[in-house]
């Protein structure tokens, strides 16, 4: 199966945990590859002030996961503009992750991927698992393995 890992890293956080999910994907004989959103403009991106530079095809990938991270409490710029051009997913699998900075609850991380999950299936998705990777939290490394195999196992 060609799973597509349409990312939209800023700092690198997201972009490592895609690089983690290929590798585990690529090990179980599917061919992943990352296919990196990217900007014109000012970083970190705000609202108005960024046009998107690679716009990734969801349309040539069997699966879909989708990552991004969560700025000021909720979906990041840059990735909320591309859910919005999404093309036709029917009967795609998806899974969707988020990373985000702050351990709180109430940080973005659920209302981002909700976001996310909403667009998907606005466009026939089906959304099979969604994660959420806290940097800030002292057990990082096993948050981020717990992502990469809960995601990988899904396909």
């Amino acid at each position: 199966m060609h799973i597509g890992l349409i990312i939209y890293s800023q700092t690198g956080n997201t972009r490592s945990v895609a690089v983690k999910i290929q590798e585990k994907l690529n090990s179980s004989g599917h061919t992943a590859s990352i296919d990196e959103i990217t900007i014109t403009g000012s970083t970190p991106a705000q609202p108005g002030k960024f046009k998107l530079k690679h716009i990734p095809d969801p349309g040539s990938y069997d699966a879909l996961i989708f990552g991004a991270p969560v700025q000021a409490f909720s979906l990041n710029p840059v990735m909320k503009v591309y859910m919005e051009q999404l093309p036709d997913l029917t009967a795609k699998k998806v899974a969707i992750y988020v990373t985000k900075q702050l351990p709180l609850l109430q940080a973005g991380g659920t209302g981002s991927i909700a976001r996310m999950k909403k667009a998907c299936e606005a466009k026939g998705a089906h959304v099979a698992g969604t994660e959420i990777v806290v940097w800030a939290e002292k057990k990082r490394e096993e948050t981020v393995k717990k992502c990469v195999d809960n995601i990988s196992k899904l396909f």
